[in-house]
């Protein structure tokens, strides 16, 4: 994609101008206010000034200087005093005259030659030559034109010849309804204005050619009196080679001015019309500034440079020959400027020059004035000396200031210029605004601008920021204007500038800033898109910026502005196009934009679509069985088409219903198509491409096939029996396409081979099977079927192999044994059933096998029956899964596709023990400071006599490391555990598995905690340090206080306080009894010590190991510390104790942590 970038090129070349500008005296007033300079022109007219005499003559003078200078005129080289014409008036404050002609006066009174003065005390400048010419558009000559007779074939040229006007008329051709006559390279119309025919037809006779001029300045028409032409064919027209009309002669010449237009022509007679060529026989026609014009008969080359001299040739060909024609083309030049004058601003004593350096052809000649003066007759000067093309200056005085005017002339114009020269004693100002802002992009140039002025003219100086050194080299470069430019800005760069213009008569100073600011990019530019007609697209356009800049976005489309329609949305950084059409496709390009910079990125959307239906569909070519099929594809819509589907309808089989016939490639649009008798076929056409199919084209005309015998017969016959005495053949029947004609039959054919030689058949119709009856049991027959139609016979049909019916087996397979590998796989053996007792084609074996009962007391389950089946040729099998310490019953038979036949006398046997299944279930019942009690429930397969069962554990500390790994056996009629002697306020991992004589069985896993210490379960609080306590120790204390003032209030009313009642309605608390529900104990809660997830609820019964008096399992309610010292039940106290804990008066704080 393109990304185009704009710097600052446009700032760049407008401050790089100021160093090749002339330094002219500025004429701000209010910031040189009374400076002197001498007069300037500023505006003229052109030298060669056509007027129209319908409108007043402005003749424009304008120019500047100070004091500002007055104006005065000449015509035809004497003074023209513009005070003695009324019609004359000089514009104020300019030397622009208006010649009112308005009431009546003729223009062309005022033709002439005017030239104009300004002047003031420093010197006079002039203006050119102003040649004054009134337009004009005379009228045509009356004249009466015979009618003009030609000969057909021959060629003929209409004189225009019109009126000379000023400036010339445009000449065109017309007819009377002013429609412009046709032209081709038969007809064509000269430089001249004339009509030339290269040969005449007979429709060119008519009466009304008519040749028209318009004179542009009046912007009047004027026509030609009708010329009329009667062509005749009296006689034979004959065909003849080119010969020129126009130029004359084999050679010519012309000249042409350097930056004119140069047009040559070369129109030729002929039959048949000659074609037109142009060469350039010394070198290259100019390609990019010529032309080919008027049916190649006119070579047009503008801007003339010195370079297009030389011989061109123009050829006229036929096929009867060809004719040559060259035009020596030279270059002449009026003068143009190598080097104009410019002014000149001197200080007293400076000296400087004034150059006037011009070319032409031939070499034009200078030729000096001072203030409008020939130089030889101006006051002698020895600070001036005159060298040809150049005046030297030296030591100037003041007082030498004057205006220098130089001519250049040669015989085909001249050249004016004016230039001062002005002395001044100036200090330095320097021009540019004060604190000025400069912004520009990093990376790119910086341009700071220092104007000043002064004489002699002011040397500048740069210094930035602390002003330590002067500004001079890499990366800095001072103009000769004062400009300093920066070429790659960066951000150390950005601060303040100073700038110091100085000369001999002082200094003056500027201050400017320095912003280099971030490029703006387009971080994640809009990417070629291929969209589906009607979906969305989206385009993005993410921007960096410097933050101190603030960027606008733009969209285009195709280089313009993006459709008004709704369907386009732009955000700040995307545009979304909606259901998107063929027409949105484009280019789409993202515009972004500061102050400073822009950055652009483009992306191409191109919306593709199904492809439109194929059209124009056409049968050529018919033969019996094909015809050639030719369409038009539609429109691709920008995805090419991968290729064309032909489908078919067959009216007289399946109406309605379209099959697919054949593809052909995207490249082709006819097909060869091979079609089947007796349908009625009609076509259409799909075009396929990337999006997808198109609609199908409108179906092309009927075409219908003539019947024949059918070209195939059925597929897929086959032979096989249902029953044990059938044969059912069967086929796959013929579409309506493949019966090739009415009438369709199949004739079935069978017989048994190697014993019939004759074929038995039947035919049969609309039927794809037939059944034949009474065949013996499980023989082959040959099998064939065969198509026919009215009109013959399908081809010779192959034959097949097929069996009649099969019947169930008759006899069992012997010797069955079965031979116990474990305890859950058996391997059974029997022997093969006569060949003869299959009556079919055998297909294997089946074991049927049931588990009859347990073995184990407890348990005496009947299982389902399962079958295992076994292949053709094996006499024995692996019966798998099966159930340990179990009798299981068998017996196998053999079957083929009609079934089983008889089974087997019945075997069985019994499965070895096994390893039991898990505990039905396991669980902790009950926890202690060190002991835990387990429970647990016998495995529902035991597999075998359990013989006990495995109880290992081990620790788990909080970072799940595990202990040691303990062990314990217990027998087989126990269902409970009781754990002593374990580590309080500890985690526990159980491993739980039964066991038999053939080992253990999978393990269940459970894991318990030991409860907490009593020291540790009813954490003490300072209660005293508790804001609640505080405030109802507050509230108490107020209370009393207030009893007590009231108290005292009645002591001192003398009222009595009754003790005595007092003491009998409640007692002395010293002697009274405390009850034992008063006693409060601090008793322990689990909820911060509950069993980790997997645990169970703990209860506090045992279960006693059966004649193990010493073992750590007990029934009672007692248990040992682990030093063997008593200790009560854990969770209860003694009456004794907690009387003598209650005959203690109790304190609030005891009281309070009793409830912690």
């Amino acid at each position: 994609m393109d990304r185009p970038r704009d710097g600052p090129l446009a700032l760049l070349l407008l401050l790089l101008g100021h160093v090749i500008t002339a330094l002219e005296v500025p004429l701000d007033p209010k910031l040189l206010e009374g400076l002197p300079q001498p007069p300037t022109i500023t505006h003229q007219s052109p030298k060669e000034y056509i007027v129209d005499p319908r409108e007043n003559i402005v003749i424009h003078c304008e120019a500047k200087g100070k004091p500002h200078p007055g104006f005065s005129w000449t015509r035809n080289g004497t003074h023209f005093d513009i005070d003695k014409d009324p019609k004359v008036t000089m514009k104020p404050q300019s030397g622009t005259l208006v010649i009112d002609i308005s009431g009546g006066e003729k223009a062309d009174a005022y033709e002439g030659v005017y030239q104009c003065t300004a002047h003031n005390e420093l010197g006079t400048a002039v203006s050119n030559n102003i040649v004054i010419r009134q337009s004009r558009s005379p009228l045509w000559s009356k004249e009466k034109f015979s009618p003009i007779v030609a000969q057909e074939g021959q060629s003929l040229i209409l004189h225009c010849r019109p009126p000379a006007g000023l400036p010339p008329p445009i000449v065109f051709w017309m007819d009377n309804n002013f429609q412009r006559l046709p032209q081709s390279r038969r007809v064509s119309q000269g430089l001249n204005g004339d009509l030339y025919f290269s040969n005449v037809l007979m429709e060119d006779s008519r009466n009304n050619y008519i040749c028209y001029a318009r004179f542009p300045h009046t912007q009047t028409i004027q026509q030609k009196q009708p010329i009329t032409v009667h062509v005749i064919d009296n006689k034979p027209v004959d065909e003849r080679p080119p010969s020129f009309m126009v130029p004359s002669g084999s050679l010519s010449s012309t000249m042409v001015l350097r930056g004119e237009v140069l047009e040559m022509e070369c129109i030729a007679d002929g039959l048949p019309t000659p074609v037109v060529s142009w060469t350039k026989l010394s070198g290259e026609i100019p390609g990019h500034r010529a032309s080919f014009q008027n049916f190649n008969k006119t070579l047009r080359i503008t801007e003339v440079s010195e370079a297009d001299a030389g011989e061109y040739r123009c050829t006229a060909r036929n096929r009867h020959g060809s004719v040559h024609h060259t035009i020596r083309v030279s270059v002449k030049a009026a003068p143009y400027w190598i080097s104009a004058p410019r002014n000149l601003v001197l200080a007293p004593l400076e000296t400087g020059v004034i150059t006037c350096r011009a070319r032409g052809h031939p070499k034009p000649s200078i030729r000096w004035s001072m203030n409008g003066l020939p130089i030889e007759d101006a006051p002698k000067d020895p600070s001036r000396k005159v060298e040809d093309d150049t005046i030297i200056f030296s030591e100037v005085q003041t007082g030498s200031s004057a205006v220098y005017q130089c001519n250049a002339s040669n015989e085909y114009g001249y050249l004016l210029a004016n230039a001062f020269v002005n002395v001044l004693a100036e200090p330095p100002r320097v021009l540019t605004p004060p604190n000025k802002v400069y912004q520009v992009i990093m990376n790119k140039p910086a341009l700071l601008e220092c104007l000043s002025f002064g004489s002699p003219v002011p040397a500048v100086t740069w210094f930035k920021d602390s002003r330590s050194s002067m500004l001079d080299g890499d990366p800095y470069e001072i103009h000769k204007n004062g400009t300093l430019q920066i070429h790659v800005s960066q951000a150390v760069n950005s601060g303040k500038y100073t700038c110091v213009a100085r000369n001999n008569l002082g200094i003056s100073e500027n201050h400017v800033y320095l912003e280099v600011k971030e490029p703006t990019r387009i971080l994640r530019p809009p990417d070629y898109r291929v969209v589906h007609r009607n979906r969305d697209v989206l385009f993005e356009c993410k921007v960096k910026h410097d933050p101190s800049l603030v960027p606008s976005s733009t969209w285009l489309k195709d280089g313009g502005e993006l459709p008004d329609d709704e369907r386009f949305r732009v955000d700040s950084d995307s545009l979304t196009i909606k259901d998107v059409t063929e027409s949105d496709a484009g280019t789409y390009t993202c515009v972004v934009n500061t102050s400073l910079d822009q950055d652009s990125a483009s992306a191409r959307l191109t919306v593709v679509g199904q492809p439109d239906a194929p059209t124009d569909l056409e049968l050529t070519d018919p033969g019996a069985r094909s015809v050639q099929l030719t369409w038009t594809p539609g429109d691709e819509h920008n995805s090419a088409i991968k290729k064309f589907l032909i489908q078919y309808e067959d009216a007289l089989h399946q109406s309605g219903v379209w099959h697919n016939l054949t593809e052909v490639p995207g490249t082709k649009t006819t097909a060869h198509l091979k079609l089947s008798p007796y349908v009625h076929y009609s076509f259409r056409v799909l075009a396929l491409n990337d999006v997808g199919y198109s609609r199908p084209s409108m179906p092309s005309r009927q075409y219908m096939t003539n019947p024949a015998a059918p070209d195939e017969n059925p597929s897929e016959v086959k032979g096989q029996g249902t029953e044990h005495n059938n044969l059912v053949i069967t086929w796959k029947p013929l579409t309506g396409l493949q019966a090739n004609g009415p009438g369709l039959l199949y004739k079935v054919m069978w017989r048994q081979q190697d014993v019939e030689e004759e074929w038995t058949s039947v035919s049969v119709a609309n039927v794809s099977k037939f059944v034949v009856s009474g065949t013996p049991t499980f023989v082959p027959y040959e099998v064939k079927v065969q198509a026919q139609n009215d009109y013959g016979h399908g081809p010779k049909p192959a034959a097949v192999i097929g069996y009649s019916g099969e019947d169930f087996p008759s006899a069992a397979p012997d010797l069955v044994q079965v031979v116990v590998v474990n305890s859950s796989l058996a391997e059974v053996y029997w022997e093969d059933v006569p060949l003869r007792s299959v009556r079919g084609r055998l297909q294997g074996y089946k074991v049927h096998y049931r588990r009859e009962r347990s073995l184990h007391r407890h348990n005496s389950h009947h299982g389902e029956q399962r079958t295992e089946s076994f292949g053709p040729n094996r006499t024995s099998g692996k019966i798998p899964n099966l159930h340990p310490f179990s009798v299981y019953s068998l017996h196998v038979t053999a079957f083929n596709a009609r079934g089983e036949g008889p089974a087997s006398t019945t075997q069985r046997f019994e499965t070895p023990e096994g390893v039991p299944s898990v505990p039905s279930f396991f669980r902790v019942s009950a926890s202690d400071l060190d002991s835990l009690t387990l429970e647990w429930g016998p495995p529902h397969e035991r597999n075998g006599r359990l013989t006990g069962y495995t109880l290992r554990y081990q620790t788990v500390n909080s970072s799940h490391d595990l202990g040691l790994l303990e062990e314990l056996d217990l027998p087989s009629n126990h269902s409970s555990v009781t754990l002593h002697n374990l580590h309080h306020s500890t985690r526990y991992k159980f491993y739980f598995s039964a066991r038999t004589q053939r080992g253990s069985g999978p393990a269940v896993t459970e894991e318990a905690v030991t409860i907490l210490d009593r020291a540790v379960v009813s954490p003490q609080v300072d209660i005293a340090t508790q804001g609640w306590f505080i405030g109802l120790m507050s509230a108490i204390a107020l209370l009393i206080l207030i009893l007590l003032i009231v108290c005292f209030i009645k002591r001192n009313k003398g009222g009595k306080y009754p003790v005595k009642e007092k003491e009998d309605a409640h007692g002395d608390p010293e002697i009274q009894p405390m009850k034992e529900d008063d006693i409060t104990f601090g008793e322990y809660s689990d909820e911060d010590h509950k069993p980790l997830q997997g645990s169970r609820t703990l209860s506090s019964g045992t279960i006693k190991r059966d004649g193990s008096d010493d073992s750590l399992v007990d029934s009672g309610d007692t248990q040992f510390n682990e030093d063997g010292s008593f200790i009560g039940q854990y969770s209860g106290r003694s009456e004794r104790d907690a009387a003598h804990e209650s005959s203690e008066p109790p304190s609030p704080i005891n009281a309070m942590n009793s409830f912690v």
